[in-house]
């Protein structure tokens, strides 16, 4: 079974229950396989990046396999405003955020309920200098742990739409992204739009943000902000202190 989600977007859970931890959201359009389904609920894969995670019954639209293939072979049209509208025929307004995939509005077999969209797509690859202009779209957005929208994102989920909005795929989680790319010895060595990870005391990669020029960095911590970058991490200047610890660079692009 396979399904795409016609909401403006819905909580992807660890466990089967309104109560569970949310790891990620799915956003409208964003297609899945349907993996295991219980009575309300239904564990998914993200065709997009294979995260995996229980999502509520009642909140899905069912797709064939074959709509399911096709949208997978598809070039990916997403919304490239901070908040659009998709209007019903009943001239129903729904918003939808920055990053929705709109790739299905072109085929009636799956666009059922006949939505339609009139405002900025992007399908493009970009080039690499425009990594930074997008992150700044959701510069102040709060710090949500499993969120991937303007309203709400976590330190990898930034990353994961940022680039997602520029042609470039990530994986979900920052210890995943990190496994990504060429890793270069020096910040000096980086470029704007590279990826800086971080660990904890454990070794465990914890967090990632996006290299700005000269010794900045983007990224999300307690909303998304703009901080310093030296060879320790993560410079505060509002606390005077480091509050991550620099593990590795990444040349994605």
């Amino acid at each position: 079974m396979f399904g795409i989600c016609n909401l403006a977007m819905i909580p992807l859970r660890f466990e089967p229950s309104d109560r569970s931890e949310i790891v990620s959201q799915v956003l409208f359009g964003e297609h899945f396989e349907i993996l295991e389904q219980l009575k309300q609920w239904t564990r998914i894969r993200m065709q997009y990046d294979g995260y995996e995670g229980w999502i509520d019954f009642k909140q899905l639209q069912l797709i064939s396999e074959e709509s399911f293939n096709k949208l997978s072979s598809e070039k990916i049209v997403l919304n490239a405003d901070l908040i659009e509208y998709i209007t019903t025929p009943s001239n129903l307004l729904i918003p939808i955020p920055l990053g929705s995939s709109l790739s299905f509005l072109n085929y009636g077999e799956i666009n059922i309920s006949n939505f339609e969209f009139e405002g900025e797509r992007t399908s493009a690859v970009k080039d690499k200098s425009h990594l930074i202009d997008t992150a700044f779209m959701y510069l102040n957005a709060p710090y949500l742990w499993g969120g991937k929208t303007p309203f709400g994102i976590d330190c990898s989920g930034f990353t994961q739409m940022v680039y997602k909005l520029n042609g470039y795929k990530l994986l979900r989680d920052a210890s995943q992204q990190s496994a990504q790319g060429e890793p270069l010895s020096f910040i000096e060595e980086s470029e704007a739009g590279d990826l800086a990870f971080f660990d904890n005391d454990e070794g465990n990669i914890i967090h990632v943000g996006i290299i700005m020029e000269d010794n900045y960095i983007i990224h999300a911590s307690g909303k998304i902000r703009i901080d310093r970058l030296d060879h320790l991490g993560i410079f505060n200047a509002e606390t005077n202190k480091h509050t991550h610890k620099l593990r590795v660079i990444k040349k994605i692009i």
